[in-house]
Formats: structure tokens, sequence, C-alpha cells
């Protein structure tokens, strides 16, 4: 295998990286126009015409699924760890502030009602992911400022909000030629912003918006302490669970496909289920319903009920609550987070607890009744965004008494395959650590492919473990492929990290081949294809995939899930 790992179409990535980071040690607020011009030369496959006139509605949609809806008000991001340094420096009543969200991210995030934004992060690659998002936001606001500014442009905004859009197709068409783009492309937009979208293009349209961004501290020490403090509210919300004297699996996945799959609850509920779809769910929820019922198209009847219980809930609030009940009668609990940088949930779950008779059909294994023997726990994380996977995974290691498996879960990326492949690793280059790791990954394709319906399973690939979605650029990702990596994240290389930390007793090496085929337990990853960065604009969020999208998902956690109940049961055969 060739060590030498190309830095062609890297080097400005990397220069525009220094660039933010550099002016982020500045004690005052940097404006982001400085960074356009860096932004601009790295040529980022997510924002190929960063540097055209015309707007790049494919980068917008992208990052306005990031970004909270009030980042149209918002004049300065301020970035901290913790409470602790957000006082520090003078921002001492955050609690009264708006917690406000975005349906794309998980972070912690405050809005002070005027023009400050109040980030949380928890490791570097928050500011890789961040800083980038902004600066393409803005590239992309302006552009609109400059073309919906005008007569025309005001006069129809103006008419969409007073009398609300009637004709969403003929909106979006209207838009398309206002602003020199396509329709199909709005509409995107559209599904995003709905009846905001008047709204929140007049604000564009007639605002000439700046935006500044402060880091308040960046210190190794205060990552590690905003993580000691998540892992501390895990412990103090489960006071009874031995965490120090008991074993565990480590998943990181989401927080929906392992607690449906052990508890079953959404299949108990199957007959509710039905009776909703066909008397209040969408057109489109019913003609799924029955296309699967009358078998027109291949798919899995469990998928689909775990997919109407999500829009059930939404309908009957009350049947959250129930569930939740459920989950606990069988030893799944949920912790979620408060007061720390990690806006991460954390599933703790008793494996002796689980009823074995209401699991998914798909986990009945041989001598899963023999499940109450074992005094195993699972650790379920939702996932981190890049080196917070490292600090994670380091501060659960430090806290529990045996780490019997470490199972991951997520998006990628994928040079060669479609949206919904699945695929599966066995190396993995960290551009943080610079490090190749070779491991044997414990799945290969025969243990997922009898549950995924629409895709394809791909074994024995190589990943790139990438810094943030906006630092990467089309020469860089060519350069990779000719090297055989066809397969962009964020999660695994950091994991990776972490597993040598707790097989070999020194920290992890810096751009090295790193061998791990003798961790001693088993490590598995999984990676489901939500992007197709050769394809431009063509990501899982931008696209109407229906339950379609679960399939990968729920292929990848029955994997998984198999494989940890087969290794726990092989300790009490």
């Amino acid at each position: 295998m060739d060590r030498t790992v190309p830095v062609s179409g890297n080097e400005e990535i990397q220069l525009y990286m220094r660039t933010y980071y550099s002016l982020l040690r500045s004690t005052s607020p940097v404006q982001i126009k400085v960074l356009i011009e860096a932004h601009k030369r790295m040529k980022s496959a997510l924002h190929v015409k960063a540097n055209d006139a015309e707007p790049d509605l494919a980068a917008l949609n992208y990052a306005i699924l990031r970004l909270p809806d009030v980042i149209d008000h918002v004049r300065l991001v301020v970035m901290g760890q913790s409470e602790r340094i957000f006082r520090k420096h003078g921002y001492t009543n955050l609690s009264s502030w708006q917690r406000v969200t975005a349906p794309g991210r998980r972070r912690r995030t405050f809005y002070d009602g005027e023009e400050t934004l109040a980030v949380f992060i928890a490791s570097r690659s928050d500011i890789d992911d961040l800083a980038p998002m902004l600066v393409a936001y803005q590239i992309e606001r302006r552009k609109l400022y400059d073309l919906l500014g005008n007569s025309a442009g005001l006069s129809f905004l103006r008419e969409i909000e007073e009398k609300g859009i009637l004709d969403a197709d003929a909106c979006c068409q209207r838009l398309a030629e206002l602003t020199r783009t396509e329709a199909e492309d709005w509409m995107r937009i559209y599904r995003v912003w709905k009846e905001k979208l008047p709204q929140r293009l007049l604000t564009i349209a007639t605002e000439k918006q700046d935006i500044a961004i402060r880091s308040l501290s960046g210190s190794l020490a205060d990552y590690r302490r905003a993580t000691r403090r998540w892992w501390e509210h895990v412990e103090e919300a489960l006071p009874d669970v031995g965490f120090a004297d008991q074993p565990a699996y480590f998943i990181s996945s989401n927080t929906h496909s392992m607690a449906n799959l052990l508890s079953g609850y959404p299949l108990m509920k199957e007959d509710e289920l039905v009776a909703y779809i066909r008397e209040q769910g969408s057109e489109s929820l019913r003609r799924e319903y029955e296309d699967i019922h009358r078998e027109n198209v291949p798919s899995s009847r469990e998928n689909f009920l775990y997919y109407a219980w999500k829009k059930y809930e939404q309908a009957h609030p009350q049947a959250a609550a129930e569930r939740l009940a459920h989950e606990k009668k069988m030893g799944i609990f949920r912790i979620p987070s408060e007061y720390t940088a990690f806006d991460i949930e954390v599933q703790v779950v008793l494996l002796n607890r689980l009823h074995t008779n209401y699991m998914d059909p798909r986990l009945q294994l041989p001598g899963i009744e023999h499940l109450h023997l074992s005094n195993a726990l699972i650790i379920n994380i939702d996932y981190p965004l890049g080196m917070g996977a490292y600090q994670v995974l380091n501060e659960i290691a430090r806290n529990i008494d045996e780490v019997r498996g470490v199972f991951i879960m997520g998006k990628a990326a994928t040079l060669n395959g479609r949206i919904g492949d699945v695929m599966i690793p066995n190396v993995v280059h960290d551009e943080h650590s610079a490090n190749t790791y070779l491991f044997h990954n414990c799945f290969c394709a025969d243990d997922v492919r009898p549950f995924l319906v629409y895709g394809s399973v791909l074994d024995n690939q190589k990943a790139i473990t990438v810094p943030g979605t906006f630092l990467q650029n089309q020469e860089y990702m060519a350069v990779f492929y000719k090297e055989g990596y066809t397969d962009l994240e964020m999660e695994a290389g950091p994991y990776l990290s972490s597993v040598y930390e707790m097989s070999r007793p020194k920290r992890h090496p810096y751009n090295e081949i790193v061998n791990l085929y003798e961790a001693a337990f088993p490590v598995g990853v999984l990676h489901y294809a939500s992007d197709t960065p050769f394809s431009k604009g063509q990501n899982l969020g931008a696209q109407n995939l229906s339950y379609f999208g679960m399939d990968p998902t729920y292929a990848t956690m029955i994997a998984i899930l198999r494989r940890l109940l087969d290794s726990e049961l092989a300790h009490h055969r």
C-alpha cells in the first residue's frame, strides 16, 4: 500500500483553515467577509458556484438546514465550550436567551432576541463546520440581496407575502427567473421554509447583513472539561447503574432505530397505526402503506411501521410519553443533554431487562431467551461531530468496567455509489491525525445485505475522515479517489484514534500507518451514503425520500445489534 497520501487539492483547504484559526485567536469579533476570498479559493465541492454571480442554491440550502432560522437577523456569532466560559466573557444570562435549533445540526445554540447568537462548541470540528457554513451563507445571501432587491423582485415578494403562496411550482418558477437559477432548486428551499419563504426572502432582499464571529476560548482542557461534565450528567441521571462495574458495548448511531428495534413498541401498536394511516395520514403515507400491504413495492413492513410511528407521535403527543414508559420497563433509558456543550442524547440499555419476545423479529437469534443472564450495558449516543467523537469515546472508556465492542453507524458521502448504499471500510485515513488506520471491520456485506431492500452493500472499502463538510473540493476528492478512497465522512478517524488509546499504553501517533487488527474487542464501522458529491446538489436532506431513507439506517442497525447480541450470548453459552 502506498503510504504517501496525496496533498494536491488540499493546500487551499489547509490555508483556509489556518486563516480562520489565526483570526479567531483575536479577542475581538472577526468579520466573516475577511474569510470570503480564502473560502472562494478553496473551491469547495459543496459550494461550486461560490465565485459565480449566479446563486448556488444547493450550498444555500445546505447551510440553512444547519443554521437556526434567526440567522437572518444575527450580526455576531459567539462560540464557547461551557456556560463558565460564556460567563467569564460577560455573557451571564444565557438561560434567559431563546433556545434555537436547526433541523440538520445538533448544537446548543441561544439567541438574545436582537443580533447575537451564542453557540456551544464541543471540539474544534464545530469550528471547522460552523465557520465555512457562515461564510457560504453570507456569500449566497449577498447574491440574493443583489438579485431580489430590485423593484421586480421586491414587488413579487410583497405580493406572495400578502396573498400567500397559492401555487408553489409557479412561485419557484418566478423566483428562478428573477435569480437566473433553476426552479427545482427553489422548490428544495421552499420545502424547508414553506410559508416563511416570502418573509425570509424579503428580509434577505432588504437587509444587507454582515456577520462577525468570535471564539471565546479554544483550549484542549476546556474541551475535555466540557466532555467530562457531559458524562457526569449521564451518571447523575442513572445513579443505580454501576458503570464502573459493568461491561458495556458502545454504539454511535441515532436515537430512534436502536430503541425501536429493541423495544418493538411501534410493532405492538400496528392496529392503531394502520387506523391512523387510513383515517388521518397524508395521501402519500396512505399510498405507501397500500403499496407495501399489496406487495406492489419491495419493502420492510417493520421499517414502515417505525416510520409511521414518528408521524403518529407528531399527531398524538401523549403517544411519546407512553412509548418512553414502555422503553423504561424494557431497560432502555434516554438521557438528554442539558447544560453541556454536547447536544448529544445518550441511551443506556440494561440487556438483562429486555423482553426478547417484544424485540424486532430480525433480532430473534438462537438462544436469545438467555439474554437475561447478561450483566452488560449498551451505551448508544447520537453521533457527535468530528473530533467530538474522540473525546466522547475516551471519556466513556475511562468510566466503565470493560469495553466489549465499538460499533459505529453514520452517514457518508460516496464517490462510487448511490444514495442509500452501505459502505463497510477496513482502511480509514484520518485527516485530523494524518494517520491511516488498518483494522478488522467485524462486519461484511453478508451481515447487512439481507436487511437492505433498495441499496447495495460495498465492503472492503477505504474511507477518509475529512475535517468538515465544506472543507473538501473536487481536486482533493479526485486524487483520493485515484488512491481507492470512496467513502468520505467525519467520525471514523477520531473514533479509531480513541480505539488505539484503548488498546495501547500511549496516545495515538501522528502521520503513521496504524495497525488495529489486534484490538481487544470487535470494532465495526458501517456508513450509509447520504451524499454523492461528484453529482452536484445530490444529498439525502435535499431529496424527498420518505421512509425509503430509513432503509439503510435500519439495515445497518440490525447488523450491529445482531453482532452485539450474538457476542453477548456467547459469554453465557
